[in-house]
C-alpha cells in the first residue's frame, strides 16, 4: 500500500510528451505516480526511466476508450492505495485536420472517444478513490483550440485551422470541467492548456510534430500548478502558464 503521507497522482497518457513530463515533475516532489499508458511496452519504458531517476512510479496499463481497461486500472490502483489525491486526464487524440464540409461522424467520433468520453469514463471510475482523499484535484488537459474566445480571434493561428474534431472535443471537455466543478465542490476540477494564449504559443509535442515554440516542460507549467493547488485554490477554471484563459 502507498504510504498515507504521500501524495498520489494518476496521469493518463503518461508514457510520453506532456503526460510523461507531468509525471516526472510531480514525482520529483515525492509523489507516488500511477503512470497510465495505453501501450504497455512504451509505458514500461517510461516508468523504468522515471524509476531510474528516483520517482516512485507504478505502471497502469490504461486505454481510456475501454470500460474494461479503466475498470482493471482502478483495481490496480486500489491494490496500492485506498485513495487518489490527484487525477490528470491528459490522454488525448488530435484526429485529422478534415475540413468541416468534408468531415463525417467517422472522422469525429474517435477523437471524442478519447478526448471527451475518456475523461468522463476515467473520472467516473476513480471518483470513489478521489473522494477518499483529503484534498482531491482533477486536472483536465484541454487546449486553447477549445476556447471560443481564442478560435474567434482572427489573430490566433487556430482560427484558421478549419477542422471539427479536435477543437470541438476540447470545447466539450471545458464544459465538462465546469459541470463537474459545480456538482462536486469537494473536488477541485480545473482545465489547463499547455501554451501561452496571449502570445499565441503552444508546446512542442508529438501531437504537433514538435512545431511548438514552448518546451514540453513549459507546456506542463499550467498542469503542475493546478495539480498542486492548495485547499483554498480555485475550481472550475481554465488557465495557461500565464494565467486565466477566456472560455
Amino acid at each position: 500500500m502507498t504510504n498515507l503521507n504521500e501524495t498520489s497522482v494518476l496521469v493518463t497518457g503518461g508514457n510520453k510528451g506532456l503526460g510523461l513530463e507531468t509525471a516526472r515533475r510531480l514525482g520529483e516532489l515525492g509523489w507516488t505516480v500511477f503512470l497510465g499508458s495505453r501501450d504497455e511496452d512504451r509505458g514500461r519504458a517510461a516508468a523504468d526511466k522515471l524509476a531510474a531517476d528516483g520517482v516512485q512510479v507504478v505502471l497502469v496499463p490504461l486505454d481510456v476508450t475501454s470500460d474494461a481497461s479503466v475498470a482493471t486500472a482502478v483495481q490496480l490502483v486500489r491494490a496500492h492505495t485506498d485513495r487518489l489525491d490527484v487525477l490528470v486526464n491528459n490522454a488525448g487524440a488530435p484526429g485529422h485536420v478534415v475540413p468541416p464540409a468534408d468531415a463525417t461522424v467517422e472522422d469525429v467520433h474517435p477523437v471524442f472517444d478519447t478526448n471527451v468520453y475518456g475523461p468522463i469514463r476515467v473520472t467516473h471510475a476513480f471518483l470513489p478513490l478521489l473522494e477518499a482523499a483529503e484534498h482531491p484535484r482533477v486536472v483536465m488537459v484541454s487546449s486553447g483550440g477549445g476556447s471560443f474566445s481564442v478560435v474567434t480571434d482572427p489573430e490566433q493561428p487556430v482560427s484558421k485551422m478549419h477542422e471539427l474534431a479536435y477543437s470541438t472535443s476540447k470545447a466539450a471537455l471545458n464544459m465538462i470541467t465546469i459541470r463537474y466543478a459545480q456538482a462536486l465542490p469537494g473536488i477541485k476540477f480545473n482545465a489547463a492548456t499547455p501554451g501561452e494564449v496571449a502570445n499565441r504559443k503552444f508546446a512542442a509535442t508529438d501531437m504537433n510534430n514538435h512545431t511548438g515554440a514552448l518546451t514540453v516542460t513549459e507546456g506542463t507549467d499550467s498542469i503542475v500548478r493546478l495539480a498542486t493547488l492548495g485547499p483554498d485554490g480555485p475550481s472550475g477554471t481554465f488557465t495557461d502558464r500565464l494565467g486565466p484563459v477566456g472560455w
